[in-house]
């Protein structure tokens, strides 16, 4: 029994060194991750001819501001997302859908609440959703579709993606 135990606490301690010397040559990222700059435009260009609704992009932000991810799902109540980097770093996402209004603004801005606050950007009136995770600016008036901006940027980084938003 004794020798028993011996031996396993001795495959043990091999395994462990044998794993520590595999971490070291393992290459390891410093620092903050750098996501990297997508290109949507041919997504866009796809997307906007199979979409129900007319999907939006945004036009003239500057280069500070970076496309991250991009996607489209026709068979999925078709949903569009577009997300970028916010100069300072925040998140920001365009997110579209022909899917129930109620469900798909719970959960794009991971459960942010309408409140009474409304503003006009583009002669079109957006309200205001807040949350602990995200907040959104949601368009209204829009039929067959939910067009809203989300995500942990401020609402002024949300006001200046949606007045950069077109249709076409």
């Amino acid at each position: 029994m004794q020798k028993t135990a011996r031996d396993m606490i001795l495959s043990l301690v091999v395994i462990v060194l044998v794993a520590g010397v595999v971490w070291l040559f393992l290459p390891h990222e410093d620092g903050d991750y750098e996501s990297k700059r997508v290109d949507y435009r041919v997504d866009l260009l796809t997307a906007r001819r199979a979409a129900s609704y007319p999907l939006a992009a945004p036009e003239g932000l500057s280069e500070e501001w970076k496309p991250t991810s991009v996607r489209y799902q026709g068979a999925e109540a078709d949903a569009w997302h577009l997300g970028f980097h916010a100069p300072d770093g925040e998140y920001v996402a365009v997110e579209q859908s022909a899917d129930k209004r109620s469900a798909f603004i719970e959960d794009k801005t991971q459960g942010a609440t309408k409140t009474d606050a409304t503003q006009r950007i583009a002669g079109e009136t957006w309200t205001r959703y807040e949350g602990d995770h995200y907040d959104a600016l949601v368009l209204e008036g829009t039929e067959g579709s939910t067009t809203l901006v989300t995500g942990t940027g401020s609402f002024g980084q949300l006001t200046e993606m949606a007045e950069a938003l077109r249709t076409e």
